[in-house]
């Protein structure tokens, strides 16, 4: 089994930086699912701000969710997210 999310903050252009139970740290792209099914919802930012994490993967408030073996093979592992130039502002 693959490590599961402990965090996960949005960044821009609809990626997110994860941090997972090994300690890992990545940053997974989204933006590939906004054309599908219940994930169109995810294009308006605001709501996509809005992702939390729940039994260890990360969910929106109407239920879309995303596997965290999926989280975790997709995303692109990093040091931290000062590392990526897509870093949402703070002032967001």
């Amino acid at each position: 089994m693959n490590p599961r999310i402990v965090n996960a903050e949005p960044l821009q252009g609809y990626k997110l930086f994860l941090k997972f139970t090994n300690g890992e740290k990545g940053i997974y792209d989204c933006s590939p699912l906004l054309n599908f099914g219940v994930f169109r919802e995810l294009r308006d930012m605001s709501y996509f701000n809005k992702v939390k994490v729940v039994d260890g993967t990360i969910a929106w408030p109407n239920d879309q969710d995303i596997c965290p073996d999926t989280l975790y093979i997709d995303a692109a592992k990093t040091a931290n997210k000062g590392a990526s130039p897509d870093r949402k502002d703070s002032g967001g």
